[in-house]
């Protein structure tokens, strides 16, 4: 599952990013990069908080027993460039790691995500990050907007410090 979520109605901000010197935008992704992850960890955050919910749930006969391995499996990472190599992408993914069950048979915290959040026919669906991502994709925008200018505003008074020491 896939959501990509783009910001708009940030011309001016655009504006100012593209007349910025090209050194502020580097490989390691600069004010932009660091803006989209702090953004990204406040659904993070609830999607740690839903999952958490999710595996305590156990059933009468006590059949779900979490080991606390698919939490540790959640990572925001850095992702490749968009189609048109222009921007960042901030990823909210499970980390694909093999163990095995309590029947000894290996299963992975990626198929375990998704039978969580997408259930089977044995199974029902137990939501957790589309959940997060709907209830917190706002805020996420918001406090990615903030951090972005205020990013922007110290590497301006900066710039303008070096200027006027010129």
């Amino acid at each position: 599952m896939q959501v990509t979520v783009k910001l708009e109605g940030l011309d001016g901000t655009l504006a100012t990013l593209r007349a910025l010197p090209p050194s502020l935008v580097s490989r390691r992704g600069g004010p932009v990069l660091a803006a989209l992850r702090k953004g990204a960890r406040v659904i993070d955050a609830q999607r740690k908080a839903n999952l958490q919910a999710v595996t305590a749930n156990t059933t009468d006969e006590g059949k779900r027993e979490s080991t606390g391995h698919l939490m540790k499996q959640l990572v925001v990472s850095r992702g490749k460039p968009p189609n048109d190599g222009k921007g960042e992408r901030v990823l909210l993914r499970v980390r694909r790691k093999a163990y095995p069950d309590r029947n000894g048979k290996t299963v992975t915290s990626l198929a375990a995500a998704n039978l969580l959040e997408w259930g089977s026919s044995k199974q029902p669906a137990e939501p957790w990050i589309r959940p997060a991502f709907q209830s917190r994709a706002q805020e996420a925008i918001n406090v990615t907007r903030d951090e972005l200018l205020r990013r922007i505003d110290v590497i301006l008074r900066k710039l303008a410090a070096q200027n006027r020491a010129k």
